[in-house]
């Protein structure tokens, strides 16, 4: 009974619960341990905690527990009911595992912790042998549970950006604490990038103890969505469209222009990310072969030093003088005969109040972007995580700074 008491005092067992017998079986490579507790032996109801009732019957259960060194280890034991004069008929709750639950507590310990040090679900469920549906339900649980814990009541400033969930337009909408104590906490992700995407996110902020009139300022993209959704959800909120954003379309725009000029151009062709690249990050080879393109005086070059004063007056330009350098820039761009460039200026002055915004907020979504990034890299690794809901669990798993609580197993 040596062996058998060893492992009772591992797992932590207290009275009646006891390790009947252990058995190895090498050939498997499992582990197995069968539990039980001595006849007449009484439980409290899992209701209500207080009557010690005798077991009214029992049903035979297995958990997957914390493998032993490489081999599977089972715990199988007779789960018993109470007959409550209260509350009727009832499960036992078990010290080691949750209701209905095929994994011990310490097993879902483990599993959480390989998922947040960068494994997906599938790669967890092939490393323990089991199958990732069960991972899956693992992860909801306890995001669901951390989540209806979470308290947005100091959040002000939101950012909001989309990320796709596959190939084509199926997209998720991610809202992000930029400014609060819990600065870069995911607080809420859903299907779509609509104004739907606001309307949900309000209320499940205020489902989180948050106070809506107290959010003053959103970051987004130009997104016609997400400026409807601001000013009907968020409406005491000032809109700062994002500058990486910006630039991004700016980008886009300069990039445009060298496509159309190349096709009479030749020496353009393979040049795309000459012009993109911030010169401070070039390699020594491209630092040459920039000095070269530069010397063609073409429409393109005129198009990459639009962007480098807009690059300029974002890093310098203050709350006065930022929106008069942008206002003179967008005047620029307007004579500068490029179409792209003509149509961002465009589209500045249609958004004029967000845009200039940002010299007053200082807010951007460049953390978003970078968890975006991550999202992605995750997403690729799991070849996909075949639906939404599992893609907005992981977002809040690995983004969300949740309280997960993993319980310990009673003693």
């Amino acid at each position: 009974m040596q062996m058998e008491e060893l492992f009772r005092v591992a797992l932590g067992l207290e009275s009646p619960w006891r390790v009947e017998r252990v058995q190895f079986t090498e050939e498997a490579q499992r582990l197995e341990l069968w539990l039980d507790f001595p006849a007449g032996s009484r439980f409290a109801c899992p209701e209500c905690g207080k009557r010690l009732c005798g077991a009214y019957d029992t049903t035979e259960r297995t958990w997957r527990h914390l493998n032993f060194f490489q081999h599977a280890t089972l715990l199988h034991a007779r789960l018993p009911r109470v007959d409550c004069p209260e509350h009727g008929v009832k499960t036992v709750a078990v010290p080691w595992a949750r209701p209905n639950v095929g994994f011990t507590l310490l097993m879902e310990a483990y599993i959480l912790l390989l998922i947040q040090s960068g494994m997906t679900p599938r790669q967890v469920a092939r490393a323990i042998g089991e199958h990732d549906t069960r991972i899956w339900r693992l992860v909801h649980h306890y995001v669901d549970k951390a989540r209806e814990r979470a308290d947005f009541s100091e959040v002000r400033t939101v950012g909001v950006d989309e990320t796709s969930r596959a190939r084509g337009h199926d997209y998720i909408s991610v809202f992000l604490d930029l400014l609060g104590p819990e600065q870069g906490r995911v607080l809420f992700a859903c299907e779509g990038k609509d104004a739907d995407a606001i309307y949900r996110f309000a209320g499940d902020f205020i489902a989180h103890r948050g106070a809506i009139e107290r959010v003053r300022e959103v970051c987004s993209d130009m997104s016609r969505a997400y400026i409807k959704g601001v000013a009907e959800h968020l409406p005491q909120a000032a809109l700062t469209f994002d500058r990486f954003h910006i630039m991004k379309l700016v980008n886009e725009a300069v990039d445009s222009v060298r496509r159309e000029e190349a096709a009479e151009r030749p020496e353009l062709k393979g040049t795309r990310y000459l012009w993109l690249k911030n010169t401070e990050n070039f390699t020594a080879t491209q630092e040459i072969q920039f000095e070269q393109v530069k010397r063609l005086k073409c429409r393109t070059q005129r198009a990459w030093f639009l962007k480098t004063v807009l690059q300029e007056i974002y890093r310098s330009g203050t709350r006065e003088d930022g929106p008069r350098l942008l206002k003179a820039w967008c005047a620029w761009a307007t004579r500068s005969r490029l179409p792209p460039m003509v149509e961002v200026s465009r589209m500045f002055r249609r958004h004029w109040a967000g845009v200039v915004r940002w010299f007053e907020s200082r807010i951007s979504n460049g953390m978003l972007e970078a968890f975006n990034g991550l999202i992605q890299a995750a997403k690729r690794r799991a070849r996909g995580f075949r639906s939404t809901a599992n893609l907005v669990a992981m977002v809040y798993l690995l983004f969300g700074k949740l309280d997960l609580r993993t319980p310990a197993p009673a003693r």
